[in-house]
């Protein structure tokens, strides 16, 4: 007799799982809408015609919900898609990650401007995401000092540039691009940040051009 092939949760643990990513679904759009004080439980629940208590059950509070939702919006490009940008710096260098990253980005507004307005709440020290924020930008920084680093190892980048200034740059003008283009989208993220690059790091976007199957900026 032939066992069948397991397909993943059933019943309830699979039940319970889709409740809680509706739940994420739903709070991502709230706290997007109206940041993380202005949106409430209650507005979620009402989303998915939940009672609180639902909500509650699956999260806690209204913070761990938070900071279940920046977790998963930071490791996916449109919701539930892993894209690995550290594996991507490694193999094609920073700046054709960067620009496969926006392009990925491009097909997920609300997660980005959930970012943007939670990021700009969270400057104030006592915002229950302000240490979240801290941390991930200390974290992305490092992250992306080391991919320059690596990039100079390999000759893609000019080894007298210093990569945890280079880190921060890019994170400034990545940002500042972003938030121009929830604002009026027919601001070009892309052409924007390919300009950038071919302005601050030429020699990194030769490189990229020549390492890479597809041309920077396609």
């Amino acid at each position: 007799m032939t066992a069948g092939r397991k397909t993943g949760p059933r019943g309830p643990y699979a039940k319970s799982a889709q409740r809680s990513s509706d739940i994420l679904d739903a709070a991502a759009t709230v706290f997007s809408m109206h940041g993380y004080h202005g949106g409430s439980l209650r507005d979620i629940a009402r989303q998915l015609n939940l009672s609180l208590t639902s909500i509650v059950h699956h999260f806690g509070t209204k913070y761990e919900l938070l900071e279940a939702v920046l977790e998963r919006s930071d490791q996916t490009t449109s919701g539930d898609q892993a894209f690995d940008f550290d594996a991507a710096c490694a193999e094609r260098g920073v700046v054709v990650a960067t620009l496969e990253r926006v392009q990925s980005s491009l097909e997920r507004p609300e997660l980005l401007r959930l970012f943007a307005i939670l990021a700009a709440e969270s400057s104030a020290p006592d915002h229950p995401a302000h240490d979240w924020f801290l941390a991930r930008y200390q974290r992305k920084t490092k992250e992306l000092a080391a991919a320059f680093a690596y990039d100079q190892s390999l000759g893609r980048l000019d080894p007298g540039r210093d990569p945890v200034t280079l880190a921060r740059l890019l994170i400034a003008t990545w940002d500042g691009v972003q938030l121009q283009w929830l604002i009026d989208p027919a601001a070009d993220m892309n052409r924007s940040m390919q300009s950038f690059f071919a302005w601050a790091l030429p020699e990194a976007v030769h490189a990229g051009t020549k390492d890479s199957s597809t041309p920077v900026g396609h």
